[in-house]
């Protein structure tokens, strides 16, 4: 990996897990609620970054642009609910580093498969590390279940949208800066009608309660995968995708001091023993 793509991935890291925290924090209110309003926040924010890009290079997205961009948000938007959902039945440093550890590795691990990228024996010693680290973060599959179960899921839908926008940045060629913008507002029109209906009167509440979150979050979101996107196009998906996976270590650090979880030594050495996984597999 070049020099520039990881830079870009170490600034998404950090990125990722500060608003990781800001959502952690509002995980109380209805979570279906707090992601849509910070799509639409974010929708408002970046939208002229997309339609600068547009009016600068004259790259106007086709209807198959659209579509691909569509499996994108839909992709986009189960992984946030998801998410939304395991940070409200569990810890940050737990939820957090099981996803991002088994994200990468069912990235990767389809990477190999589908698009015929290989790995090699430290990829692969990568990947049982990943194992190792999600099932010391269990306690030996003892401690927080639900946690343990929201991560796995999240798991799988960031496999889902890492593999699939790799390929919508690489082979479709949809511009990261047109992608970013219109996946938001994919996310807030796949989620409207759940909100808009029976949950509409929430929407109030939970922006005056968490307005500076949802702000911030709207910044950092996009701001963290555009970075993602931008390296993706510098290096391919079986090696971005596990190293920006340092985020886990800074996500168990603020969870244990900032929001005083738990067992914070056990969960840094499981943390550590993911982010050594996704590193093997980075270098394979």
């Amino acid at each position: 990996m070049s020099p520039l793509a990881m830079s870009l991935v170490l600034v998404a890291a950090v990125c990722h897990a500060s608003w990781n925290l800001l959502s952690k924090q509002a995980s109380r209110v209805d979570g279906v609620v707090f992601v849509w309003i910070v799509a639409v926040a974010s929708t408002a924010l970046w939208a002229p970054v997309g339609a600068g890009y547009v009016l600068v290079t004259g790259d106007v997205p086709a209807w198959g642009d659209l579509a691909v961009v569509t499996v994108s948000a839909a992709l986009h938007t189960a992984y946030f609910v998801a998410l939304q959902r395991g940070y409200l039945k569990g810890d940050l440093s737990v939820v957090y580093p099981i996803a991002r550890g088994t994200g990468p590795m069912l990235a990767s691990a389809f990477a190999v498969v589908v698009l015929h990228e290989r790995p090699g024996l430290v990829g692969g010693l990568g990947i049982v590390l990943v194992g190792v680290g999600v099932f010391l973060m269990s306690g030996g599959g003892r401690a927080d279940g639900p946690g343990i179960l929201f991560g796995l899921l999240t798991g799988l839908f960031i496999a889902g949208y890492t593999v699939w926008d790799a390929q919508v940045v690489g082979a479709f060629g949809v511009a990261p800066l047109l992608l970013t913008p219109l996946g938001e507002a994919g996310r807030v029109a796949l989620l409207a009608p759940a909100v808009l209906g029976r949950r509409r009167g929430m929407i109030a509440g939970v922006w005056r309660e968490h307005r500076w979150r949802i702000m911030a979050s709207a910044v950092l979101m996009p701001l963290s995968y555009l970075l993602v996107l931008f390296a993706f196009t510098m290096a391919p998906v079986s090696v971005v995708a596990p190293a920006r996976e340092v985020s886990v270590l800074i996500a168990v650090l603020l969870g244990g001091r900032l929001l005083a979880e738990g067992d914070l030594r056990r969960r840094l050495m499981a943390a550590g023993v993911i982010l050594g996984g996704v590193v093997a597999i980075a270098l394979s």
